[in-house]
């Protein structure tokens, strides 16, 4: 069973930092595309930021430059580095599995739970 568990959402001021975790089981992790996806009430899920299995990334043009994808294949996990926040980036965060790196939520086969992350101006 694939379990995604998402961690290190909060409350921060503009202008802060936040590095959000994710924690994944039941998969063979070193061979999936992982990527960041963020929603906001009434607005589809949006791509953030994304990693491929041989650490290719790729970043949403509102975060280039503030944000930045990580993975530790030898714990499973996958980490969004977040500075310089705004209000804009205000939105529960979700971690996501997938065979290839891509920019659609579709393209994904696994989720996680969502972390919310809530930025003050």
């Amino acid at each position: 069973q694939v379990q995604l568990v998402e961690s290190g959402g909060g409350l921060v001021q503009a202008g802060g930092s936040l590095r959000l975790s994710c924690a994944a089981s039941g998969i063979t992790f070193r061979v999936y595309a992982l990527g960041w996806f963020r929603q906001t009430p009434g607005k589809e899920r949006e791509f953030v930021a994304g990693i491929s299995w041989s650490r290719s990334t790729a970043y949403a043009d509102s975060v280039k430059g503030r944000f930045t994808i990580s993975r530790d294949n030898a714990n499973n996990a996958v980490y969004l580095q977040m500075n310089s926040l705004k209000p804009e980036d205000t939105a529960v965060y979700y971690c996501a599995v997938g065979s290839t790196l891509r920019k659609y939520a579709d393209e994904y086969s696994y989720w996680g739970q969502g972390t919310q992350v809530t930025v003050s101006s």
